[in-house]
């Protein structure tokens, strides 16, 4: 069987509501110097940020905990649960 993972889609509105509600902080703006994937204590070399057009957080699998709490409280529904 295949591992849960998260991912923001383009729907994604930039509030930050998944960002602040991460108990792991494993969300992350992305784009920006300083807060990419692997530019933080514990943050992994496999760490990547999205490549879609139009995301704007990234969810990092080496930090993630699969406890769903990000697409619960996402008022757009652009955090999705996916097999990776």
């Amino acid at each position: 069987m295949a591992a849960l993972a998260y991912l923001v889609t383009e729907a994604c509105a930039g509030c930050g509501a998944c960002l602040l509600t991460c108990p792991e902080h494993a969300i992350r703006p992305s784009g920006r110097p300083g807060d990419r994937p692997g530019d933080r204590p514990g943050d992994r070399p496999g760490d990547r940020p999205d490549s879609r057009p139009g995301a704007s957080l990234v969810v990092l699998d080496s930090r993630c905990t699969r406890c769903g709490e990000c697409a619960e409280v996402c008022p757009v529904d652009a955090v999705l649960e996916v097999r990776a």
